[in-house]
C-alpha cells in the first residue's frame, strides 16, 4: 500500500515538474530567465514588439557577460537575444501573436505564474496573519451560506449579520470610539497584495484557454465531414457562446460581472489610491506601495486582455466557418496523403543519389470543345446625337412650367436693371412667369456669380407657383451687381 501512495506521489512530482512553470523556475538559467522577463514585461507594458524584446535581451546579455556572469557555471544564456527568446517561446514561456499588424511578445500563464512565485518569495515571509486567516474564514462561510438551502437557516443567518450591524450603527452614534490598529491594517495590505499578485496568472490562464479552444475549433472543422449547413449553424453558436466554452471562461464571466464595470474599476483605483495617504502606509515599502497603487491597472489590463482573446476567437472561428468548405477540404488533404505516400514508396526503391525534377508547370486542364455562336460580336452602332431643347415637344402645355429656373429670360432681365439692384425689389417686379419659387433660386445663382453683397436687414419675396398658389420667402437682404461686360483693351 505504501508502495503504491509513494509511486503515484512520485508520478504527480513528475507531471508537476514537467510544466512550463516549474520547468523555468528549475533551470540553471531560472535566475537570468525571471530577471530578462521581470524587466520586459510590466502592469503597464503587458506586451513588447518582438524587434524591441530582441534588443533589450540582448542589451542584458552584454551587461552581464560584461560584469563577468558569463563564467558563472553557465547560468546566462548563450547566443543573440532574438535566439534566446525563441527559445523562451519554444519553452512555452512567451506567446507571439499580432496585435495591429506588429508581432509582439506576451507572458504565457506559467511565465506568469512563475513570476508571481518568485516575487512572492523573494518579497519575504509569509505570515499567518489575522486578514489571512479571516479571509479564508470568510470564504468557507460564504460557501457554507451560498450552499444552504433551508431558508429558515438563511434566514436566521441574515437576521443575526443585520443585528450586529444595527448594533456596530447605533454604538458609532451613541459617540463610541473608532479605533484602528495600523499593524492589522498594514497585515490587511499585504493579503491584497497577495491575492493581487495571483490576478495576472489567472487572466493569463482565462485568454489561453479561449486561444486553446479556437485553436481545437478550428482543426475540428477542418476535419467535419457534416453537411455545411448543419455545421455553420453549431459553429456559429460556438463562436457566439466562445465564454462559455470552458471552464476558465465560465469562471471570468462570473467575476466579470464584479469586475467588467468600468465605474467599479474607477472606484477600485481611487480607493487604493486614498488608502496609500492613511498612516498604516507608511509601513509598505516603495515596492509595495507601488504595486498597491497599481492594482487596478492590474486588474483593467487583465480584463482588457481576455476580452481581445475572445474577439480574435470568435472573429477567428466566425471566419473558418464562413470559408469553410468540406469537400474542398477533404480533396486537398487527400491529394496530400497520395503525394506523401508516392514520396514515401519512392524513396524506398530509390538510390540515395537520385533526382527528382522539380515541376516547374501544372498541367492545364483539358476543357474539351468550348461551345461556340454565329452571333455578330462587333460592338452596335453609336446611338442618335441629341436633339435641341428647342426641338422637344412636351406632352402637356404647362411642363415646361414646372421645370427648373428659366435662366435665359433671368439674365436678360437682370441685364436691364442697371449696375445695382435690390434682389427682394428686383423678384417682386419681375414678370409672373418667371415668379417662381425655382425662379429665385435661379435669381440669387445669377447674383451670386455677377458678384452680390449681403446686408445685415431681412427681405420677403412672394413667389407665384404655375398653378395660381403663392408662397412666401425670406432671406438676408442683398445687393446685385449686373454683370461686368468683358473688358478686350
Amino acid at each position: 500500500m505504501t508502495g503504491a501512495r509513494a509511486e503515484a506521489a512520485y508520478s504527480r512530482s513528475l507531471a508537476a515538474f514537467r510544466t512550463p512553470t516549474l520547468g523555468l523556475l528549475h533551470g540553471r538559467q531560472a535566475p537570468f530567465v525571471i530577471a530578462a522577463l521581470s524587466m520586459l514585461f510590466t502592469a503597464e507594458r503587458p506586451s513588447v514588439p518582438v524587434a524591441d524584446a530582441h534588443a533589450e535581451v540582448a542589451e542584458a546579455l552584454d551587461e552581464l557577460r560584461s560584469a563577468g556572469h558569463d563564467d558563472d557555471d553557465r547560468r546566462i544564456p548563450s547566443g543573440s537575444g532574438r535566439e534566446v527568446c525563441r527559445t523562451w517561446a519554444k519553452q512555452g514561456w512567451l506567446v507571439q501573436q499580432i496585435d495591429d499588424d506588429v508581432e509582439v511578445y506576451r507572458l504565457s500563464a506559467h511565465a506568469v505564474e512563475a513570476l508571481e512565485i518568485t516575487g512572492r518569495t523573494g518579497g519575504g515571509r509569509t505570515r499567518v496573519s489575522n486578514s489571512r486567516v479571516r479571509t479564508l474564514l470568510d470564504a468557507v462561510e460564504r460557501l457554507a451560506d451560498e450552499a444552504e438551502a433551508d431558508p429558515v437557516k438563511r434566514i436566521a443567518r441574515l437576521t443575526a449579520e443585520r443585528d450586529a450591524i444595527d448594533a456596530e450603527i447605533l454604538r458609532v452614534q451613541a459617540g463610541g470610539t473608532v479605533t484602528v490598529d495600523d499593524e492589522e491594517l498594514y497585515e490587511e495590505a499585504e493579503n491584497i497584495l497577495h491575492l493581487a499578485r495571483e490576478l495576472p496568472a489567472d487572466f493569463t490562464r482565462v485568454a489561453e484557454s479561449l486561444k486553446a479552444m479556437q485553436r481545437d475549433v478550428v482543426a475540428h472543422l477542418r476535419r467535419d465531414e457534416r453537411p455545411t449547413g448543419e455545421v455553420l449553424r453549431e459553429y456559429l453558436q460556438r463562436a457566439k457562446d466562445v465564454m462559455q466554452s470552458t471552464p476558465e471562461g465560465r469562471a471570468f464571466a462570473g467575476a466579470l460581472r464584479l469586475i467588467g464595470d468600468p465605474e467599479r474599476i474607477d472606484a477600485l483605483a481611487e480607493q487604493l489610491h486614498d488608502l496609500l495617504a492613511h498612516p498604516f502606509a507608511r509601513h509598505l515599502d516603495p515596492t509595495q506601495r507601488a504595486e498597491f497603487d497599481a492594482i487596478g491597472r492590474r486588474v483593467e489590463l487583465g480584463v482588457e486582455e481576455v476580452l481581445a482573446a475572445q474577439r480574435r476567437a470568435s472573429h477567428v472561428i466566425t471566419g473558418q466557418v464562413k470559408t469553410h468548405d468540406p469537400l474542398r477540404d477533404r480533396q486537398i488533404d487527400d491529394l496530400l496523403r497520395d503525394v506523401i505516400s508516392g514520396l514515401h514508396h519512392w524513396a524506398q526503391a530509390a538510390p540515395s543519389n537520385a533526382t527528382v525534377d522539380p515541376v516547374r508547370s501544372l498541367p492545364l486542364i483539358d476543357l474539351g470543345r468550348l461551345r461556340q455562336t454565329v452571333g455578330d460580336v462587333r460592338p452596335p452602332g453609336a446611338p442618335a446625337p441629341l436633339t435641341d431643347a428647342d426641338d422637344v415637344e412636351y406632352l402637356e402645355a404647362d411642363s415646361r412650367s414646372w421645370g427648373g429656373p428659366r435662366y435665359a429670360e433671368l439674365e436678360t432681365y437682370v441685364a436691364g436693371l442697371g449696375d445695382e439692384f435690390d434682389l427682394a425689389d428686383a423678384f417682386a417686379h419681375a414678370p409672373d412667369d418667371t415668379r417662381r419659387p425655382v425662379d429665385l433660386v435661379g435669381l440669387l445663382e445669377i447674383a451670386h456669380r455677377n458678384g452680390m453683397n449681403e446686408t445685415d436687414g431681412l427681405s420677403t419675396v412672394e413667389t407665384l407657383r404655375p398653378d395660381g398658389t403663392t408662397r412666401r420667402f425670406a432671406f438676408v437682404s442683398v445687393t446685385a451687381r449686373a454683370a461686368e461686360e468683358d473688358d478686350d483693351d
